[in-house]
């Protein structure tokens, strides 16, 4: 297949866009509506949070089923945004928790997987992935960063419109993904199991000791930073900072200007100290939430939200190349979805519960108003950080130091 055409490219990119659109529109302020909007208590707003990460979960062995034998990806991917969209939607108007809480969970078993259909559809049209992913997949992040600015400027983070919002291009997703190129399964042959999906020779990776520290390490990290994802937004509607919505897009910014900076850290830090400085980032990001505030102390909310370009791609992009570097070729994509479900499914799921208690333990209601501890409960995932940072730093040992390589081979990784 020749390399792709300009206008595959932009179709594309476009793809991208709406489907980071989609996310970015509902998920950044889901904390704030279901507290302020909704009236939910923190562990409901925590589990609500959390049903991203049961789709995370379940995700693998869908696309797996899916994408791999039965129909066309472009398919798939129109039917579960039209039928997410309604849902979603029906999700909006809800105003008790079961009811909410169902129809969001069913949502994110439509939508998660989309995430994995998008990049398996752009990479069938591409002869050099590592070449031409990066420039399309990073209108992702753009479509992100609107959704974004959108809301924060509207001031709509307390209400139902991100969510109707989302549903809305949902809908439109839906009818472009029709358009796209066909992309029929790549095989109909064989009987679909677990161990066909998640391979043993993967799940055997994990009896290297390197490789089991470094997944116990990301399961665990995985649990602090649900609570940025959670709460983060409703912390700073709470403490009257204007437009957060359209200040937390600056998270993504830093995503994509750290993108561009990791080959040059990578071959001097080498694998395991690029994990080590994500950590410290995520250490340094839960202080400064802490101790900030909307006034004098407003460098520090800016520091903790742009922190989340380090946060994000020194761990996990570094992650997904030293997963590539220990798995054998045959084996990279199905140890890559292990690591998927042990960090986006497992770990998170547990974050947004435990995230959940520890806001609702350290807030109070009175008179209808609910005010947070918002030190305590920042200082909670900044201590959990730091404890995994050093039992990652004592038990860790990589001999492999980092090695040169383009930038291509990160920035198709990048994600919101």
């Amino acid at each position: 297949m020749p390399i792709a055409s300009t206008l595959i490219k932009t179709r594309l990119s476009l793809m991208m866009f709406l489907e980071y659109f989609i996310w970015g529109a509902w998920y950044v302020t889901l904390g704030t509506f279901t507290a302020e909007g909704l009236h939910f208590t923190g562990t409901q707003v925590g589990l609500a949070a959390g049903a991203t990460a049961i789709g995370a979960m379940v995700s693998p062995f869908f696309v797996g089923l899916v994408a791999d034998r039965l129909f066309a990806t472009q398919r798939v991917l129109a039917a579960l945004h039209c039928f997410g969209a309604a849902v979603l939607f029906l999700a909006s108007l809800q105003g008790d928790f079961a009811r909410f809480y169902w129809l969001e969970l069913l949502y994110c078993l439509c939508f998660m997987p989309t995430l994995a259909l998008t990049n398996s559809l752009a990479f069938r049209q591409m002869r050099d992935p590592q070449l031409e992913f990066g420039p399309i997949r990073v209108l992702g992040t753009a479509g992100w960063i609107v959704a974004g600015l959108l809301i924060g400027t509207l001031k709509l983070e307390a209400t139902a419109v991100p969510m109707q919002l989302a549903a809305g291009a949902s809908l439109v997703m839906a009818f472009y993904c029709l358009s796209l190129p066909h992309t029929p399964p790549i095989t109909r042959v064989g009987r679909v199991t677990v161990q066909s999906i998640f391979p043993i020779e993967a799940v055997k990776l994990l009896g290297d000791r390197s490789m089991a520290i470094f997944a116990i390490a990301s399961f665990l990290i995985c649990i602090p930073l649900q609570f940025y994802y959670a709460f983060t937004n409703l912390y700073l509607n709470d403490i009257h900072v204007s437009n957060a919505a359209s200040k937390m897009t600056g998270g993504q910014i830093s995503e994509l200007t750290c993108m561009l900076l990791i080959p040059w850290f990578f071959r001097r830090l080498g694998v395991k100290y690029m994990l080590v400085a994500g950590m410290v980032a995520w250490t340094l990001r839960y202080l400064c939430f802490a101790y900030g505030n909307a006034s004098s102390g407003m460098w520090m909310l800016w520091a903790g939200i742009v922190l989340h370009g380090i946060c994000y791609d020194f761990f996990f992009v570094t992650g997904q190349i030293y997963i590539d570097r220990k798995a054998s070729l045959a084996l990279r994509a199905a140890a890559q979805g292990l690591m998927t479900f042990l960090t986006y499914g497992a770990g998170m799921f547990v974050g947004s519960w435990l995230s959940g208690l520890v806001v609702e333990h350290y807030s109070s209601t009175v008179a209808g108003i609910v005010t947070y501890q918002w030190r305590a409960i920042w200082l909670f995932p900044a201590a959990a950080s730091a404890i995994v940072l050093m039992l990652f730093l004592a038990t860790f040992s990589d001999r492999e130091r980092g090695r040169g390589v383009g930038e291509s081979e990160f920035t198709a990784q990048t994600t919101p």
